[in-house]
């Protein structure tokens, strides 16, 4: 894998690099070779109207501390790292129209793209993805339904994010059934031995956790999506050998499981410190710098 500022993008992009670009994607996307892709992951910033960030704190055992944990034993915590950025547009849809666009002329004609947002923006997306692909290239709503976060007693606590999935031509697009994870039925009295032995497809609403606290994966980064959902996405939709690009890769999720599939990969990012993150996950060897 190389990791490349924007301006360092060789011309033409060789097919089949793995790559970490450094970069608007609106600058970078133009560059790239149309109908290449099999796969595009789009995880945008989602308009929330509040920045986006996440502490690293250190733990010190302190019998002066504030905080009691196990055994009674008294700690303090001290933060040593915060990482965030703005997540406020004045015209969100203006933002995603042209990237989405030069999206479906990345994918190749078996390509599908995947838009990850939340409900406060999906339903806007979907009539603006239907425009730009056309009503019968819509594949999917998928829910991905989690299990922590914020809680209310006012409303019925939001725990979904909404991916929405296009495909470049709906009579030849790619999707491999067979290599997908498979999940338990919920009655599986109903089936045969063999049928509940081996699970079921999953439906278009997942059940996953978020990235945990104590996770392996984790790296501090905010918004940092599960490998789980990633993998599931690269294993249906893309081929072996085949091309993924991720215009948002934030902490690099895409590449990680891309790479642990045998795919190739495109990660980009304009924030210096994802960029720095996601190289530290994949283990970067080289870096580029644009030519003064």
């Amino acid at each position: 894998m190389r990791t490349l500022a924007a301006g360092a993008l060789p011309d033409p992009v060789t097919l089949g690099d793995d790559l970490l670009v450094h970069g608007d994607n609106a600058d970078v996307l133009p560059r790239l070779p149309a109908g290449a892709f099999d796969l595009i992951y789009l995880d945008p910033p989602f308009n929330t109207g509040r920045p986006q960030t996440r502490a690293t704190m250190r733990v010190k055992a302190d019998p002066e501390g504030s905080r009691t944990g196990f055994g009674g034993r008294r700690y303090t915590t001290e933060e040593v790292m915060r990482r965030g950025f703005a997540d406020t547009f004045d015209d969100y849809l203006a933002f995603l129209g042209p990237r989405l666009e030069r999206c479906r002329d990345l994918l190749a004609g078996h390509g599908t793209l995947y838009l990850h947002l939340d409900p406060r923006e999906s339903h806007y997306a979907k009539v603006l993805l239907d425009q730009i692909f056309g009503r019968e290239c819509f594949l999917n709503e998928i829910v991905w339904a989690y299990d922590f976060g914020a809680r209310t007693r006012r409303r019925w606590p939001a725990k979904h994010d909404t991916i929405l999935v296009y495909v470049r031509d709906p009579d030849r697009y790619w999707f491999d059934s067979e290599e997908v994870d498979r999940e338990p039925y919920m009655a599986p009295g109903l089936q045969t031995p063999e049928r509940a032995a081996r699970g079921k497809l999953p439906t278009d609403v997942w059940w996953h956790t978020i990235v945990g606290t104590t996770s392996r994966e984790r790296t501090g980064y905010p918004t940092q999506k599960p490998e789980g959902v990633l993998r599931r996405i690269v294993t249906a939709s893309s081929r072996p050998g085949g091309w993924c690009l991720d215009p948002f890769c934030g902490s690099g999720t895409l590449g990680a499981v891309a790479a642990g599939l045998d795919r190739r990969f495109v990660l980009v990012d304009e924030a210096a410190e994802a960029v720095e993150i996601a190289g530290r996950r994949l283990g970067a060897p080289e870096t580029t710098k644009a030519a003064s």
